[in-house]
């Protein structure tokens, strides 16, 4: 775009542009060099320096640099809410006279304000082009529809039905189509069990015993030392109704033979509105903007004949893996089948590299298929042959990394996604060896990515900007995708075990970011179709996601962008508290947290999906985003408090040594007020447990929820019950906001599950979960050390001296001895 300078000219009544002579520059920049011509464009410029943020949305939180973003905010997000005027920047104007009513006027609501035009043709530099007069058409719209709303006065005052969340489903200021079908009053009310009559009111110490010193309840105030009753006071802890499955809450029983059938219904358990139409908001599942869509949920890849069953039999046969493998044995159809469901229906919403419409299993190479099938028979609970699925995968990896011929560059890739999966299974078994092989192999599969990124980037610049074909594409977003996942799964390493990423930002920061599982899940039937969804697609690059990020402004992206742009910002988050300048580097560090709260504020016009995945866990929209919030929580705790030494002692996977960590970590805890918000950080972590019940997330959370959650909540349940136990025992008296937190914290609970201490009760209940029922050897790891830890923080001694370390559920890679030399740390 030419320079602003260069092209503006003041404001005309004609479109024609002064081409002659710029006009003089000066209105000059007062935090750099840089002069304009006019003082508005100096001061959209200024707003760079500044960071200010003048324009809010009436509909929502968003703030934007200039109006123009805003416009285009209103038009994208809130399209539906036409009655509602914008929040317009107050404008000095000449005083006049106000002008005589006349019988047509109605018709000057509709007009543009002055103030309206001035600042598009401000933000647009002088040009007017096609989106800025869509802007211009979307505002004018907005208020021809309150006008004409105003004027017929035809809507009846009826009670707004709301959202689970409290928010409205509806905007009922603006009339709506008359075809639409509006959705029914929920009896969210009947939802819940029945609740208790008289609301309990908890003393902070009345559970503690009178022989602990507890500071916390020393502590004076006129009703402060007594919690306030809650007004949504929960059932007890054990005895909440689970999610899913056939123990639905009463209201949920009642109503689901009373919704009116409009279209399919939608394959959602998570979602209270099974018939609702797409498109929907990832985030949680709510109808936006758009023509009317059927939701489906994508079907997993199945063995059709015995024909194509003996074929994979038959090829598998011929690789001999059983000289390689003891024990090997290929399973029957059935079984086979059961693995493919249980990897694509749990397994792959969270990581969605494979692309579900073209994989068949009588096509697939036998060494990504047994890759496949072993994390498809973890999730079956069948661990034994998940581990000779995967010597099986890891052998045939191996014989053709060692070929003679091998070259990175060339590497399929479907030997990157073999490799990426059996990495996966070992770094997440619970053993160490089966970290020490993901070690191993960390830097080849970043050559192999590498190698593979480089014939992608020549493979595009031949097609010189014409849009490829379907088969084309699905080949060239699988590739990002597998990059994506591997640079997100190296985060993850990062994140658990502190271990250093393998790959860089800047490696792919020109490729586009991902698309939409809608676009990915497609069925195309032409290629005309096809090039015009694919035109309609709105996908930028990672480096202009990036950038956006930083600079405070909101990008619409899909939910897998979404869980990758989370992956970047909490890498560099790592970068930053590991370097040296860390403590002095306040203008980084400050460009993180806007970065990390633009990120948050994106989530509100992330790219909508016709496409939900039917799985029951306490969030109503796609498990991406669930994902990436709790990777964006663990992100904002770590720019406050640092637990190396417990990622550290995880690599080794003895309990007892983890639990010793954690206790020794208390120091890196502070008492502060920045550190009370990321104990709210913490407490969102929990409350997502607490309100779903222990017990209900225990038997679920293995299966429905990806193994990110159990790692990513590790650091903030060992910050969460170290500021518990300071705040129970330091000498110092709790702040008002310390005292606020910990009651808001102890509502969660019921008395029967509260321990001598609220911080063992934190984590005794969290490593219960953990262990309930497992499907990652990690999180029974992370169970019995939070079990013990939660023994260290009440004082008791471990009367069972030297133990074995307890059984992973996935199968070991060697024999577990026993853990030798290991003492707990009992007290502080």
């Amino acid at each position: 775009m030419p320079d602003a300078a260069a092209t503006t000219a003041p404001p005309q009544s004609t479109p024609s542009r002064k081409t002659p002579g710029a006009p003089e520059k000066k209105y000059k920049c007062q935090f750099c060099n840089r002069a304009f011509s006019r003082s508005e464009h100096r001061s959209r410029h200024e707003r760079s320096h500044t960071k200010e943020r003048p324009f809010k949305c009436a509909k929502c939180r968003s703030t934007f640099v200039r109006r123009d973003l805003l416009l285009r905010h209103d038009r994208t997000v809130h399209a539906k809410d036409g009655g509602v005027p914008l929040v317009s920047e107050v404008k000095r104007r000449p005083a006049t006279k106000p002008a005589t009513p006349k019988t047509t006027a109605p018709k000057r609501n509709m007009e543009l304000d002055t103030a309206t035009l001035e600042q598009i043709e401000a933000s647009s530099d002088g040009m007017v082009d096609l989106e800025t007069a869509a802007m211009l058409m979307t505002d004018f719209h907005h208020k021809a529809t309150a006008a004409m709303a105003a004027q017929e006065n035809e809507l009846d005052e009826a009670p707004v039905p709301y959202s689970p969340d409290h928010t409205t489903m509806f905007d009922t200021s603006v009339p709506f189509m008359s075809g639409a079908l509006p959705m029914p009053q929920m009896p969210w009310d009947t939802f819940m069990p029945q609740p208790v009559n008289q609301p309990k009111a908890h003393s902070i110490s009345s559970n503690i015993s009178s022989s602990q010193d507890s500071h916390v309840s020393q502590l004076s105030f006129n009703s402060g030392n007594t919690l306030q009753p809650n007004q949504h006071q929960l059932a007890p802890l054990m005895e909440r109704y689970p999610s899913g499955g056939d123990a639905l809450a009463p209201g949920l029983q009642s109503l689901t033979g009373s919704m009116p059938l409009s279209g399919p219904g939608t394959p959602n358990g998570l979602s209270p509105w099974p018939f609702m139409t797409g498109p929907v908001s990832p985030v949680d599942y709510r109808r936006s903007p758009g023509p009317s869509q059927a939701l489906t949920s994508p079907k997993a890849p199945q063995i059709q004949s015995d024909e194509e069953y003996n074929h994979i039999h038959e090829e598998i046969t011929k690789l001999e893996i059983e000289r390689s493998a003891s024990g090997f044995q290929f399973q029957s159809r059935s079984e086979i089948n059961a693995y493919l469901a249980a990897y694509f229906n749990l397994f792959h919403h969270h990581m969605p590299f494979l692309h579900p419409e073209s994989f068949r299993p009588s096509e697939t190479p036998a060494v990504l298929l047994l890759a496949v099938l072993s994390i498809g028979a973890l999730y079956t609970f069948n661990q034994d042959q998940a581990y000779r699925l995967h010597i099986g995968s890891k052998v045939l990896v191996n014989e053709f990394l060692q070929n003679k011929d091998f070259d990175s560059r060339k590497c399929p890739l479907w030997i990157m996604q073999s490799t990426l999966l059996n990495m996966a299974f070992a770094s997440w078994s619970g053993d160490g060896k089966g970290l020490e092989f993901a070690c191993s192999i960390k830097s080849l599969l970043a050559q192999m990515v590498a190698g593979n990124l480089y014939e992608l980037k020549l493979r595009t610049d031949a097609r010189e900007g014409a849009l490829p074909s379907y088969q084309a594409w699905v080949e060239d977003e699988g590739c990002r995708r597998t990059y994506y996942a591997v640079y997100i799964f190296f985060g993850m390493l990062t994140l658990t075990y502190n271990h250093t990423p393998a790959i860089s930002f800047n490696e792919f920061d020109s490729l586009d970011l991902p698309s939409s599982e809608s676009l990915w899940n497609l069925q195309v039937s032409d290629e005309e179709s096809w090039r015009e969804s694919l035109t309609s697609s709105t996908i930028i690059t990672v480096r202009e996601a990036h950038d956006s990020l930083f600079q405070g402004e909101s990008a619409r992206y899909s939910a897998f962008a979404t869980r990758l742009m989370i992956n970047a910002l909490f890498l560099e988050v790592w970068f930053h508290k590991r370097s040296f300048d860390a403590l002095q580097d306040v203008v980084t560090e400050y460009k993180l947290r806007l970065a990390l709260e633009t990120w948050e504020h994106s989530l509100d016009i992330c790219e909508p999906e016709t496409i939900v995945v039917a799985l029951t866990a306490p969030h109503k929209g796609h498990p991406l985003i669930f994902n990436a919030m709790a990777v964006y929580r663990n992100t904002r705790a770590r720019l406050e408090v640092d637990l190396k030494p417990v990622q550290e002692a995880l690599r080794y996977h003895g309990p007892y040594e983890v639990a010793a960590a954690m206790t020794r970590a208390r120091d890196r805890v502070k008492r502060s007020q920045e550190m009370i918000k990321v104990v709210q950080e913490c407490f969102n972590c929990i409350e997502i447990v607490a309100l779903q019940g222990i017990k209900s997330v225990g038997k679920t959370c293995a299966t429905n929820w990806s193994i990110e959650h159990p790692l990513c909540g590790m650091d903030l349940m060992v910050i969460l019950s170290l500021w518990l136990f300071r705040l129970e025992n330091d000498e110092d008296p709790a702040t008002d906001e310390e005292l606020a937190m910990y009651n808001k914290i102890r509502n969660l609970f019921d008395d029967d599950s509260i321990d001598t201490k609220l911080s063992a009760t934190v984590a005794r209940l969290w490593g219960n979960m953990l262990d309930d029922v497992v499907v990652w050897g990690i999180s029974k790891l992370m169970g019995d050390s939070f079990k013990i830890y939660s023994q260290a923080l009440v004082g008791h001694e471990d009367d069972m001296g030297q133990r074995t370390s307890p059984s992973t559920s996935t199968p070991t890679m060697s024999s577990q001895g026993v853990v030798e030399g290991l003492e707990m740390e009992s007290t502080f």
